[in-house]
C-alpha cells in the first residue's frame, strides 16, 4: 500500500474534543470569524448575519461555506432574516462557482448532527462544492485520499473579488 503524506490534516484529525461538545468557545468558526484576519482565515466575504468561508479541509477545489455569525445549530435557530441570508447567499455562492469557477455541478448542503457527517455539528454550516466531470479517480477508493490540485491561497484571491460584488 502506497500513503500520500498529508501533514496539514493532523490536527483536524487529531482533535480530542468530541463533536458534540464544541461550544461557542472551542468552536473553529466562532474563534475565526472573531479574529480580524480574513485573508488568513479565508473569509472571503462577511455579511450582517452570515459569512462566506473556504473549506480548509476541501472535497474540491473551490469547496466553501456559509456559515452564520451567531453560533447556532439549526437553521430555525437562526432568526428569519438570518435564515433568508443564508439562503440568498448559498445561492449567490451556486452562481459564482457555475459562472465564473466554471463548475459543471455542484453538490450543496448541510450535514445536521454528527451521525449526518458534520464535523462541527453546533454551528450551522452549508457547504457549497464544485465539480468538474471527471474530478473523481482511483486515489480516493484505494488510497482514501483525495488530491486538492489547486492552493487555498491561489482560489481564495480568485474568488475574493467575485464575492466582494454581492450585495444584500
Amino acid at each position: 500500500m502506497k500513503y500520500l503524506y498529508a501533514p496539514w490534516r493532523s490536527s483536524y484529525i487529531t482533535k480530542k474534543t468530541k463533536p458534540e461538545a464544541i461550544n461557542k468557545d472551542s468552536c473553529v468558526f466562532c474563534l475565526k470569524l472573531a479574529e480580524n484576519n480574513d485573508e488568513q482565515n479565508f473569509i472571503l466575504k462577511r455579511f450582517k448575519h452570515n459569512a462566506i468561508i473556504l473549506n480548509l479541509f476541501p472535497y474540491n477545489a473551490g469547496h466553501l461555506m456559509i456559515v452564520p455569525l451567531e453560533h447556532k445549530k439549526r437553521p430555525l435557530d437562526l432568526n428569519h432574516e438570518a435564515r433568508i441570508e443564508f439562503m440568498e447567499l448559498t445561492s449567490q455562492a451556486i452562481n459564482i462557482l457555475e459562472k465564473d469557477l466554471r463548475a459543471e455541478g455542484l453538490n450543496v448542503g448541510l450535514n445536521l448532527g454528527s451521525a449526518a457527517g458534520a464535523g462541527i455539528p453546533t454551528h450551522l454550516h452549508m457547504h457549497v462544492i464544485p465539480r468538474w466531470t471527471g474530478d473523481t479517480n482511483f486515489m480516493p477508493i484505494i488510497a482514501e485520499t483525495k488530491p486538492i490540485s489547486l492552493d487555498l491561497n491561489i482560489v481564495y484571491q480568485d474568488l475574493k473579488p467575485l464575492f466582494d460584488k454581492i450585495k444584500i
